[in-house]
């Protein structure tokens, strides 16, 4: 029999593919438009896509986000979006270790990350409420590269075996002080506000994933998962990741990663306009993984990194740091959002 949360693992997977037309039928980057230079003086040759992010060096500005781990179908997907990694340079982030401190049966299904990718970026990925030793065990299991705290409070509320207190400040910030690795604080989907970022920058964070709406919907997820009540009132819950990049250049000397809704490479560069500083991509690369088999997204990935450097060409920047430089423009619905965020 597979254990509750090995289960409730395979239905994340499930629902997030079923509902993928449905939560991305909005597309909030189109509220971000960017204006042409026709007189680019660069090549393509002379774009640099290597970027860094606190301590960690990547090869490329986007990367593959949190998707799975902790089950015999989580480890098909993690062995496959590894082998892609490798290929193609991606740093690569997992799904939550929480089920290893319960069920180590399931470790395997995280450890195929660096068995396969020994010499690439590995992010852990766990809750806010972990402790000390528990997150040095994570790191440890993957030999991780850094760490990503989520926050996922609306989610959790939703699910019906969910967490209903959510005190992290004060465990955050001991992570973060005794932790050598660094230390990502995250969304799941629900974006963060200049409060939000503020707070944590209290903390001690320097690393944030705004990780706004607009991609896997865990609301929708969870809330068919739930037989009791329903949560459809919240289906549009959260701030759109133009929103959240927007809340996160109000408030300096941060960190900013994006994901949340990414399904093509101008929404990597439009984050990068909008201040981030990497981009996470995670519902997308799953649904192609689903649709087209792991070669499939082999070709995707590689035409994403070709694209990337064509678009930075036309738009003259040589560096993914040099897009906040573009000039841009927003559509009515995030310009009347930022005018009463002012």
């Amino acid at each position: 029999m597979i254990p509750e949360h090995a289960k409730r693992k395979n239905e994340h997977l499930s629902l997030a593919e079923k509902f993928y037309d449905q939560t991305h039928h909005q597309h909030p980057f189109d509220q971000v438009r960017l204006l042409p230079n026709a007189l680019p003086e660069t090549a393509v040759a002379d774009v640099k896509p290597a970027i860094k992010i606190g301590r960690l060096h990547m090869q490329w500005p986007f990367y593959f986000e949190a998707m799975t781990g902790g089950s015999d179908q989580a480890k098909k997907v993690n062995t496959a979006l590894a082998r892609v990694a490798q290929k193609t340079g991606l740093a690569m982030a997992t799904g939550s270790l929480s089920i290893t401190f319960k069920l180590p049966q399931f470790n395997d299904s995280f450890k195929t990350v660096r068995k396969i990718n020994p010499d690439g970026i590995v992010i852990a990925n766990l809750g806010a409420n972990v402790t000390v030793e528990q997150a040095q065990q994570a790191i440890d299991l993957l030999h991780a590269d850094a760490l990503e705290i989520h926050l996922n409070s609306t989610q959790e509320i939703v699910m019906p075996e969910g967490e209903r207190s959510f005190r992290w400040a004060a465990n955050i910030k001991k992570l973060i002080q005794h932790l050598d690795v660094p230390i990502i604080v995250k969304e799941v989907g629900f974006g963060m506000t200049k409060e939000n970022l503020t707070s944590l920058k209290k903390l001690g964070v320097s690393l944030v994933n705004i990780s706004g709406r607009g991609g896997t919907n865990f609301v929708k997820i969870e809330d068919r998962r739930n037989h009791d009540a329903s949560f459809a009132d919240l289906y549009q819950w959260g701030l759109t990741t133009p929103e959240s990049l927007f809340e996160a250049q109000m408030v300096k000397d941060l960190t900013v990663i994006a994901s949340g809704g990414i399904t093509c490479p101008l929404d990597v560069i439009k984050a990068g306009v909008m201040g981030a500083q990497a981009v996470g991509v995670a519902g997308y690369f799953l649904h192609e993984y689903y649709q087209n088999g792991e070669d499939g997204l082999l070709q995707t990935v590689l035409n994403w990194q070709e694209e990337l450097k064509r678009i930075m060409t036309i738009l003259g920047c040589q560096h993914f740091n040099d897009l906040p430089q573009v000039s841009h423009v927003y559509g009515a619905d995030l310009q009347n959002y930022i005018q009463q965020r002012l």
